[in-house]
């Protein structure tokens, strides 16, 4: 079989001022998450590695937090080669600090070196989050369906483009086939120490180890950065010339305001997440800077603990939770005379009878409901292993519905005698014969008799009548009459006689030569008035 997989040499149009002159694509945004990918002839990944043909090569690769990992072989020949993931290793997600080998041990498959003599380069493209590779990796055919290393560099582009930049990174390994001799590498030798020793060495974003260190490097301006728990990072810049020895020797300063957080849980073992960021499990002690801090306790079988602790400069703020057990689970058992009834659990339908639910430890109202039958509820204890039976004869229903709708809205509704609401209304009754009474001011009342059916709703529509009054009018003089806006006669010889709903109307009269008249009057029955206007 083939050698693996493919590095790519370019990312895209908008990244190329990121490719270094021998082809390797570098992340311009510095990014807490870093990928290391080596072969086994060269861990330290000084690049002179040499594989004849037919012999055996492993991969490996590591990242320093959560993140799924593609890995892709550029042969000499431009020709690309899947490695993860593969037709036999699918899984490509790795844990932070973790460091896999492939193929695996017992793995079903291997991989030798088949040639073309030259240079090969292997590249390792991680992410936090999956990359959508469909158009790019045929995982079950094992190929990579872009042509040569520009082909997958503009594929790639797309795919990675919408990440933001803190949300990949890439590394490159390189090895010789067959036996054409590595040429001697044009680097530079960077020596970093510091006091106190042990700080992480950061070169370019990425983590090499840690002090004292020693790094081979590519001629050109690197930016170095060291980070030790309790001081303040340090950072520089070099340019050294190829074949240059360059020498840092950073005196790292405290970092100031440093206080301390402990974290304690019963039972122990529960994972500590501060801010989001796992820092492991209980019991746990932390170096923070002053300030403010989310924290959780996450334990399996136990609810979740979330507090926001202070921690303050050269003090120990203390953490002590008792974590409380997840509700154990019991079962409840719920059957019907007749079957078919539906059960809700405090609320929310489960199913038909008969029924068995594995509900949390607790109490619960049951309600059974079946077309034709009264419904059901009941309220039950749910105890932890052990199961709760409920039965239940359901009784036919003796009732009906009365549905009512009447115009004007809101009028007053009587049930044998009885106001039970106003209109519109539902009303649930007892079976039989009932008399219903509908009134409203100012209109004539409606009566009726209807007929309730058990498990049954009559529906009746009433329109009220409006009930009217006469109103007499004398006047002074011969004047035009208005009734809410609306002229509705002349008073010849200063009477008219005209017919009125009951209620409260504006009575307008208008006459040459006098003034307007406006007056409220209030119809209860047949009313007269004598009014007078005056001249103007």
């Amino acid at each position: 079989m083939r050698k693996l997989l493919a590095a790519v040499l370019g990312l895209g149009l908008t990244l190329a001022q990121q490719i270094t002159p021998q082809g390797i694509l570098i992340n311009p945004v510095p990014t807490d998450l870093q990928v290391r990918v080596w072969v086994d002839k060269d861990p330290a990944k000084r690049g002179s590695a040499v594989y004849q043909v037919g012999e055996p090569i492993y991969i490996y690769v590591n990242v320093n937090r959560d993140a799924y990992v593609y890995l892709f072989n550029v042969n000499a020949d431009g020709k690309i080669d899947p490695i993860l993931p593969n037709a036999y290793e699918r899984d490509n997600f790795l844990r932070a600090g973790e460091t896999r080998r492939f193929p695996p041990e017992g793995a079903r498959y291997r991989y030798t070196i088949t040639g073309p003599e030259g240079e090969d380069k292997i590249l390792a493209v991680a992410s936090r989050r999956p990359l959508s590779l469909g158009e790019i990796l045929d995982v079950e055919a094992n190929r990579v369906k872009v042509q040569g290393a520009e082909g997958l560099a503009r594929a790639l582009s797309i795919v990675i483009e919408p990440l933001p930049d803190k949300d990949w990174v890439t590394d490159v390994a390189r090895y010789f086939v067959g036996r054409m001799a590595p040429p001697p590498p044009a680097t530079a030798t960077l020596s970093v120490d510091s006091n106190p020793q042990g700080a992480e060495v950061y070169l370019d974003g990425r983590l090499q180890g840690r002090t004292p260190l020693s790094l081979s490097v590519n001629p050109g301006r690197h930016e170095v950065e060291l980070r030790l728990s309790g001081y303040q990072p340090y950072r520089v810049t070099v340019n050294p010339k190829p074949g240059e020895q360059v020498r840092i020797s950073a005196q790292l300063s405290p970092e100031p305001r440093q206080g301390s957080l402990s974290v304690d849980s019963t039972p122990s073992g529960a994972e500590v997440y501060v801010e989001g960021a796992l820092r492991g499990r209980t019991p746990l002690n932390l170096a923070l800077p002053e300030g403010r801090y989310q924290v959780e306790l996450r334990l399996s079988g136990y609810q979740p603990y979330q507090a926001v602790v202070q921690v303050r400069r050269g003090e120990t703020a203390r953490l002590e939770v008792r974590l409380v057990p997840l509700p154990r689970t019991g079962t409840l058992y719920l059957e019907t005379s007749p079957q078919g009834a539906e059960v809700y659990l405090d609320g929310r339908l489960q199913g038909r009878t008969p029924l068995r639910l594995s509900p949390d430890e607790g109490s619960y109202r049951v309600e059974l409901r079946l077309p034709g039958y009264e419904p059901y509820a009941a309220s039950v204890r749910v105890e932890g292993g052990r199961e709760t039976r409920l039965s239940a004869n359901l009784r036919p229903l003796r009732t009906g519905e009365l549905l009512l709708e009447a115009r004007p809205e809101g009028a007053e509704v009587y049930v044998d005698g009885r106001l039970v609401g106003r209109a519109p209304l539902r009303v649930s009754l007892e079976a039989g014969f009932h008399q219903v009474r509908v009134v409203a001011p100012g209109y004539a009342e409606y009566r009726s008799q209807v007929e309730v059916r058990p498990g049954e709703s009559v529906r009746l529509y009433v329109e009220l009548t409006p009930v009217r009054a006469v109103l007499e009018l004398y006047l002074n003089v011969e004047a035009r009459v208005f009734l809410d806006g609306e002229e509705v006669g002349v008073a010849k010889g200063g009477y008219l006689r005209l017919e009125a709903p009951l209620g409260e109307h504006e009575l307008t009269l208008v006459a040459k030569g006098y003034r307007t008249l406006v007056q409220t009057v209030r119809l209860s029955g047949n009313q007269v008035l004598r009014l007078t206007l005056s001249p103007l």
